[in-house]
Parts: C-alpha cells; structure tokens; sequence
C-alpha cells in the first residue's frame, strides 16, 4: 500500500465516521451564492450558538449544491438523523434550527427541505428527490455541496485521485484512448472532440508541450465554472494531471478571472494539499511523471476566453486572437504544443478514466455523449447550477427543473452574449451542439437565460451586442467597427428612430460581421441580432413602424398610465415609486403624472390588479392631435 492508498483509507475512515447519523455536524453553502444571500451572518451565529449552548458540533463549509434559489443552505447531522437540509436561512432560522435540532434532538421539519439518508425520514423528502434535482445526472457536481472544498481528505474519501491512479497504470496513448472511446467533446462552447486534440498535441514535436485550465468565465449570467471550482477544485487538478500525462506535459497553467477571489483561493489551498500529498512536482506517486500547476489570474478581458488570446495573455502580451492555423496543439504558448481545456472538461476526466468510457456513454445521445451542466436564470422560479445528460430538451430544463415562469414565457437565450434568442416553438429542441446550430445558437459555455413577456427582445439584443461590442479586442475592422454600427442601429431603434430599412441593414451588418471576423467572438457576436429578427421580427417592426414598445421597457416609447377601473387604491405604487408621480387617497383610484415618471417599472411591477399599462407615446400623441 503506497502513501496515497494509505491516506485515502483514512480520509475514508474519517468520512464513513463524519457521515455516521451519531457525529454532529453542520454543513453551510459558503460559496460565491450563498454568501450573497447571507450566509456569512449565519456562520456567525452558528459559531455564537455552538458556543452559547457548548455543543462540540464540526461546523463544514461546502459549496453549491446547485438550488442557488435556496441558499443560504445549511444541513445538520445529528442524535441518529440522517444529514437534514434547511433552505433560505438566515441567523434568525439558524439559531432556532439550532436549538431544537442540535439541542433537544427535534428536526424542524417546517423548515427543513430535505434528507440524505438511505432511508425515508418522517415528513422530510429525500433531498435529490426535489423537483429541481431529481431530472438532472449529477457526475460533474457529485461532490458540490457536499464535501469541504478545502479539504483533500473528503475528495480522497470519495474516490478522488482513483482516476489519476488508473491513468497512470496506462501509457499516454491508452489514455488518449478511453477518452476518444468516451466520446467526451469540449465543454468550453465548440465542441471539438478531447481525445482528438490530446492526440494532436501528443504527436506534435517540441521541446517541452502545456496544458492550459481556461477557467475564464466572462458571459453573463454564466457561473458553472466558478461553482466546479469553489465547490471541487480537486476534480478539476486531477483532470489536468490527467490530460498532461496524457500529453506529455510537465507544466500546467490555470487561467482564471481575478474577479472569482473564492475560487482563486480554493485552488491555491488544493494545489498546497497536492504538493503534501506527493500529487505535484517530480515523479508523481512513484512514477515517471513530474507535472506542476500555476494559477495566472486575468483582467477582465472578455476576448481572452478565446484560445490564442489567452496564450497571449499567459506570455504577457496583449490578450488579442490571432490567426489559425497553427492551432495552439501544434504551436501554442511560447511556440509549443498547447492544449487548452475548459474546467467542467478537465472536472469531467477524472469520472470518465475512473468508471471507463462505457459508463460515460451511458449518458447522453449518440455524438453527445455525456452531461453538461448549466447556469440556469432569468425569470424560471427555480434559479440555480444543473447538470443534465445532453438531448435533454430545452422545455424539460425550463419547466421540470427550473419549475416554469410566473407569466408567459417569451424566448430563452443559450450559450451567453454570443448565444441567440430562441422562441417557444423551439423548446422541444434537445440540447446538442448541433441542434442548437441549426436553430441559430449556439452550447457555448452553458448560461440559459429565461425570459418572460416583460423582456424587450430588441432590448435584450442591444445588451448583448453592446457587450460584445465593449469587449471585442478591435483587431478586426469587421468586428470592431460593424459591431459598434449595429449597436447605433439598435439604440435607434430603442430610441424610437428607427426605419423600416434598418432592420435589412442590421442583417447586412451581421452577415459581414459573421463571416468576415477573425476569431469566435466577431463570428458570433451577430447571433442574438440573427435570431430576435428571425423569431420576433413583429417586435421589431412595432418599434420602427408603430414606436411602441409591447414589453413596455424602452422607455422612450412609452408612457404609464392607470387604469381607474382596476385601481384599487391600495397605494402599494405610491409606496414604490421614487419621484412621487403616483398620488391619490386610499382606497380611491390613484393618479400617474407623466411628467414626473421616470419609467422605472417599479409600480408596474408590484401591482396586484393589472392596474397599471404603458401607452406608445406616439399613439397618445396621435389620439391628442
């Protein structure tokens, strides 16, 4: 038994007792969601109450477990129960829960929203049997939310480092091999197969070959991979081990925005339990293979998730695309062979080398083989990471996992800021990297951005654009100045200004930007353009044509107004709006100044009656005249 065999026994053992329903312990979502909805001041009184009733409870930080709408989460192992979750909790809850779970023994089960035990507990479901959980394949996400991402022990307990030990018991080759077998294709947006690009760079010459992390995650409303990594930065090191002992890399590269602090420090803490454990630097458990990780930290720039840009970036040059090919498994950073992995990839490696390429297949649809996991927001009840196995359909995402929309659903964006608007006679579609293509977007990196009604299409197409606009690097004529061309046509449009002819000079714009821009940002940075016309191209003639806004959000189109009729007076608008344009006694029908309106929606919004719409300015104008 070798020093790594010896140390997962007893990270086992430690488990198996941290497990025991007899071991009190609690469990606390601290990752980047759950401190945002306040789990920091229920640490606090976690600490504050174990030390007010002198319990020797073990207070565990995990990460997200994926309901993001739950956090702050927080789980008791206790007197003979099994671990018990507790939803939305705040210090108030938490020092309850506290007392009558850790104290007298009692779950709260009001509070409580599920169990992982083995065996039914009375009047608290099993915990993955929640709608927002039971549809989805967890093997990215097995361990988020569940063991201490800072603690190696945990990842060992679960058979962590089982697949690194398969790995090397192979020769390169035989590895690259099982990968190809598995059918495993990037999980970064194209698509390309693993094995095929370890394969290249394997055979490639050079003096020395790098692996590169590309854990620069800038679309947004995208957090897949920040949670991987905050939540099991472990799964992600082994699967670059993996890959560059696959390769024959000796060096590896993380590079990861600065703006993911959490996840920056969870992986420094990995990377120092590595080295202790012999999982890092020279001939890696005994055997030929030296491997060694450095984390470089990006600024911000969008255009450096693009491959060539982020080798550029690593060498200390500006980070803009250059021309392909050479691709970077041929020539990459400092010239040599380079590949360039996304995190949930190099997450997915170890799974796949540990349990064989036929138990990866399992998942998945023939070509798309596997899961994905997605960040799933916008107007959905239930917000949050998923992992789904691929051809799962667009409305199984939104409706059994994400629970649906409050109002009418409108259009769901895929694959971020690059991604394109799709409608709800799209939303059979399964998730593929073709499918997705057909219909005009694309998988990218896996940001599902749900919309409503109350969403302006043609708004949501400039947001996108102006991003992408404010990010491109400005190598490329097409891309920089196209782009900002489209984006004056846009404004025109929200403005009210617009023509007839700028809808066929938007699509003239986005062919040329398509076809003639160098890397994959100027290519697809015309897709949400490409599909709100496609799809909701009479949104777009009532802006130019009627200059009406039907989801009353451009607000140089519209004008509020209250409907007396529906008007109850119950003066929750007057409480919420902040220049005082609503006026009115209670219980009477209350007036709007249009004068003093700021077109804010916040009365439109919190309206119980449907008392409150938007008029087109022009037509009011028009009725007045």
């Amino acid at each position: 038994m070798n020093k790594l065999q010896k140390r997962i026994a007893q990270s086992q053992s430690e488990w198996q007792t941290l497990q025991s329903p007899a071991a009190a312990c609690i469990y606390l979502g601290m990752a980047s969601c759950g401190r945002a909805a306040g789990s920091e001041g229920v640490k606090e009184t976690i600490l504050a109450e174990l030390k007010k009733h002198r319990i020797s409870a073990r207070l565990i930080e995990v990460g997200c477990i994926g309901p993001c709408y739950m956090e702050p989460l927080m789980d008791i192992t206790a007197h003979g129960t099994p671990r018990i979750s507790y939803a939305n909790v705040t210090p108030a809850k938490a020092k309850l829960i506290i007392e009558k779970h850790l104290v007298k023994g009692e779950p709260v089960r009001q509070l409580a929203v599920g169990h992982f035990g083995m065996e039914p507990v009375d009047g608290i479901p099993y915990f993955f049997d929640q709608p927002m959980l039971k549809n989805q394949v967890r093997v990215v996400l097995r361990n988020c939310g569940i063991i201490d991402p800072e603690n190696i022990g945990h990842y060992l307990a679960r058979d962590g480092y089982r697949g690194l030990e398969k790995a090397l018991a192979l020769t390169p080759d035989q590895v690259i091999e099982e990968i190809a077998r598995s059918g495993l294709r990037g999980r970064g947006g194209a698509g390309f197969p693993t094995g095929k690009k370890w394969q290249i760079c394997r055979n490639a010459g050079g003096d020395a070959k790098y692996l590169i992390c590309n854990a620069d995650e800038g679309d947004p409303g995208a957090f897949m991979n920040r949670s991987l990594l905050e939540g099991d930065p472990h799964a992600v090191l082994e699967g670059m081990l993996i890959a560059g002992y696959a390769i024959g890399a000796s060096r590896g590269y993380i590079y990861i925005r600065a703006e993911y602090p959490l996840a920056i420090q969870r992986l420094k803490t990995a990377i120092a339990q590595m080295k202790e454990s012999g999982l890092l630097g020279e001939r890696i458990l005994g055997s030929k293979f030296s491997f060694a990780v450095r984390i470089k930290e990006g600024a911000g720039a969008f255009v450096c998730g693009e491959e060539t840009a982020l080798i550029q970036s690593i060498a200390g040059k500006r980070g803009m695309p250059r021309t392909k090919p050479p691709f970077p498994a041929i020539a990459g950073l400092f010239g040599m062979p380079t590949v360039i992995n996304n995190v949930e990839t190099l997450g997915t490696v170890p799974h796949v080398l540990r349990n064989g390429s036929t138990w990866y297949k399992q998942f998945g649809v023939e070509g798309n083989y596997g899961t994905k996991t997605f960040s799933l927001v916008g107007k959905v009840r239930r917000t949050g990471l998923i992992e789904v196995p691929l051809g799962t359909s667009l409305k199984n995402i939104i409706y059994d996992i994400g629970g649906g929309l409050q109002k009418a659903f409108k259009a769901v964006q895929t694959g971020g800021p690059s991604g394109g608007c799709l409608p709800e006679e799209l939303l059979d579609t399964p998730i593929t990297y073709e499918t997705l293509a057909a219909v005009g977007s694309i998988m990218g990196s896996g940001g599902l951005i749900v919309m409503d009604h109350d969403t302006c299409v043609v708004d949501v197409a400039r947001y996108f654009l102006d991003f992408i606009q404010k990010e491109s690097c400005g190598k490329c004529t097409s891309c920089r100045v196209g782009t900002r061309h489209m984006v004056d046509i846009l404004d025109k449009i929200c403005l009210g200004e617009g023509e007839v002819e700028d809808l066929d000079r938007l699509e003239s714009l986005a062919r040329t930007v398509k076809t003639t821009s160098l890397c994959g940002l100027g290519q697809t940075a015309p897709n949400p353009v490409f599909t709100t016309l496609r799809y909701f191209r009479s949104e777009y003639v009532e802006h130019v044509v009627n200059k009406y806004c039907p989801a009353l959000v451009c607000r140089s189109l519209i004008e509020y107004y209250v409907i007396p009729n529906k008007c109850t007076g119950c003066q929750r608008c007057v409480g919420v709006c902040p220049t005082g344009a609503i006026s009115g006694p209670r219980s009477e029908p209350h007036n709007l100044d249009a004068a003093k309106c700021i077109k804010c929606r916040a009365c439109l919004e919190i309206c119980r009656f449907d008392a409150i719409a938007g008029n087109a300015i022009a037509i009011r104008t028009r009725e007045e005249g």
